[in-house]
């Protein structure tokens, strides 16, 4: 007879944990995929982005570190890219697999704009990531997690949107700010405080990057605003007028912002 993993019964508790994977682990180790569910071998990781809506539209931020294990691995990461036109995607996870899932998805949004002559919806491209995503899961078990975040102006409704996903392809949507990454928490947290519903394009700056400080703050993976070797996170706003990034001389009048309050006596 083949062995089946038995499930606990209602009510029952899981243990340490209620990860599927953690429990073929402690049941069956020998169905856990070659490296117990971990990359086997040192991978670098984009870490923290996030994603605000403003009134006319949307931005999206990110640090420039990348991690691996406990070693910076890059000190200059891209993690947001225009996506096409009027949309954007931020990428969080395993940086190889991040960075060609974001050069596969511009390239279909392209061909399928040149195929068709028109361009997917924006509900439609958030559904073609989330097929992406999806497919990549037997990598995520292996440990080479893609976590993309992804927004745009949605011209049908007149209006920014944003998207986020889970491992598997999930997707949801939400209705003012969304963050991922190993900083993620501590930059929703910050956001929580700051945003409010009307900013400005200006305004939602100010607060995506006093979010990304607030996350370098506590978490080590985080990379912050590095003013000697003048590295800045990179922002990209998209609105009717479509997606481009926001200029570095903005990123950094935004930073000296948040930099000049905290020095100020209270």
């Amino acid at each position: 007879m083949t062995d089946r993993i038995e499930l606990p019964l209602a009510g029952t508790p899981f243990g340490a944990s209620p990860s599927f994977l953690d429990l073929v682990r402690r049941e069956h180790p020998d169905a856990v995929p070659p490296g117990g569910g971990d990359a086997p071998f040192a991978v670098p990781h984009g870490t923290t982005v996030l994603g605000l809506k403003f009134v006319g539209g949307i931005v999206m931020a990110g640090d420039r570190r990348a991690t691996a294990g406990n070693i910076i691995a890059d000190s200059k990461m891209r993690k947001v890219f225009a996506a096409d036109d009027y949309s954007a995607i931020a990428i969080a996870g395993a940086a190889g697999q991040a960075a060609d899932l974001v050069k596969l998805f511009q390239l279909e949004l392209e061909h399928y704009e040149k195929i068709t002559g028109d361009r997917l919806s924006l509900e439609g491209k958030a559904n073609r990531l989330a097929q992406m995503i999806r497919s990549n899961f037997p990598m995520a078990l292996q440990g080479l997690v893609v976590v993309p975040m992804f927004g745009g102006f949605d011209e049908r409704k007149n209006e920014g949107r944003i998207f986020y996903y889970d491992a598997t392809g999930g997707r949801w949507e939400e209705d003012d700010y969304q963050t991922t990454g190993s900083g993620g928490q501590p930059a929703k947290n910050s956001l929580k405080k700051r945003w409010r519903p009307g900013l400005t394009a200006d305004e939602a700056l100010r607060v995506a990057m006093e979010a990304l400080i607030d996350a370098a703050e506590d978490d080590a993976a985080t990379g912050g605003p590095d003013i000697a070797r003048k590295i800045w996170p990179i922002a990209v706003r998209v609105t009717a007028d479509g997606a481009a990034d926001v200029p570095e001389d903005e990123v950094i009048a935004a930073v000296d912002a948040v930099v000049r309050e905290r020095e100020s006596p209270s």
